[in-house]
């Protein structure tokens, strides 16, 4: 799904289209929010700063916008019959001086059901025309870029081709929700970042052309739990890869969450004895990621990581149990996905798992016997689910 973080999107975009409404009073405000309640003389929607009445008069003029195109001008005459609970509105007018009432002026309606149809068809979309992975190298001259897409026994290499007007967005600093990335450009991708498009895959499955392309600067560090602050939410650990400490602020973490022992173990057996899935073989490689975000865009996330037909390693990583800062304990092994960061002494944790000591043993087994944690998360395998970036 596309998440409410999409729905707030969209009222953003929408509330900028108010600065253009002709003869609208200077003192005029749009105010966005979702319907408590309606009746014939107030309409009560839930906004950023509380309930707000808005109240109908007789030069109150109704509009409906569609999610696929939520700008003024495109909005068609509606009516206060057509507003039902759970709407997203935006009441256009002068409030009142506490703020908690307004003659409604201009009344714009985004209905709750448009909203979900256009959920489904994005998270179908997302579903069947995505690939999420790792870049691997940028080709500005050419238009393009090479995506390194995992799977749980291997990984192919992808060259992406933006289409035509595609729209280029990177994700905000210490986000992964797709409504807070900002516009961006080809020029802003960079190697090592992870990579989420929609389009269409080619015939051969190695090569990819992109309606829209999402990326980030992201990184993902492992390692020894030294020390453990409740009051703090913050977890010390020795980074397999250079063996320094890492403090990790968890406040905020999107995922916190334990493999099963027996699960973990089983999936590292796989990337251990599997070799590479060819491109498109049963209709996965082509289609899944590091991790499981754009699946399904937005009932499966964007980008995937399958864990078996049928589902994917984020509606998995659902089922397992959550837990907290107190959970942990020195000697445990975690991994987390963050930012990359100025300071790469002290990150702020997007995605935190733990229970994942039997991928950190296959890859301190394939470094080749060197120092204890070898390449680390970095090096050829896949923690599954947690390179994954949903809406």
């Amino acid at each position: 799904m596309i998440f409410n973080a999409f729905l707030s999107l969209l009222l953003v975009l929408l509330s900028g289209v108010f600065a253009f409404v002709p003869g609208q009073s200077p003192q005029s405000k749009p105010i966005p929010g979702e319907v408590v309640s309606v009746s014939a003389a107030v309409i009560v929607i839930n906004t950023a700063n509380g309930q707000v009445e808005a109240n109908i008069t007789p030069k109150t003029e109704f509009k409906r916008v569609l999610p696929e195109n939520p700008v003024a001008s495109a909005a068609v005459p509606s009516s206060i019959d057509e507003i039902t609970t759970g709407d997203k509105v935006i009441v256009s007018g002068v409030p009142s001086a506490d703020g908690k009432s307004v003659p409604a002026r201009m009344i714009y309606l985004m209905s709750k059901a448009s909203i979900d149809q256009k959920n489904a068809k994005e998270s179908e979309e997302w579903k069947t025309r995505s690939i999420s992975g790792k870049v691997t190298s940028i080709d500005v001259a050419a238009g393009t870029v090479k995506v390194d897409i995992r799977t749980l026994t291997g990984s192919t290499i992808m060259t992406l081709t933006p289409k035509q007007g595609a729209k280029f967005l990177r994700y905000a600093p210490d986000s992964i929700k797709f409504a807070e990335a900002k516009a961006s450009t080809l020029n802003d991708i960079g190697q090592g970042d992870m990579l989420r498009a929609l389009g269409d895959k080619g015939a051969d499955g190695t090569t990819f052309a992109a309606e829209t392309i999402i990326s980030g600067a992201f990184q993902t560090v492992a390692g020894t739990v030294k020390s453990v602050d409740t009051a703090k939410n913050e977890v010390v650990i020795k980074d397999l890869n250079t063996n320094k400490d890492v403090t990790i602020s968890t406040q905020g973490a999107t995922v916190f969450k334990k493999f099963p022992e027996e699960m973990a173990q089983r999936f590292a057996n796989m990337q251990a004895g599997g070799g590479a899935r060819p491109a498109g073989q049963n209709g996965q490689a082509g289609q899944q990621g590091q991790g499981g975000q754009p699946q399904g865009a937005p009932g499966t996330r964007p980008g995937g990581f399958s864990g078996g037909r049928g589902g994917n390693v984020d509606e998995m990583l659902d089922r397992f149990p959550n837990i907290t800062v107190a959970d942990l304990k020195p000697g445990d092994m975690i991994a987390v996905s963050s930012s990359r960061s100025a300071d790469p002494s002290r990150i702020k944790a997007i995605k935190l798992l733990a229970g994942v000591e039997p991928f950190l043993r296959l890859a301190a087994a394939t470094s080749g016997g060197g120092r204890r944690g070898g390449q680390g998360v970095s090096g050829g395998f896949t923690i599954p689910g947690l390179d994954s970036f949903g809406f």
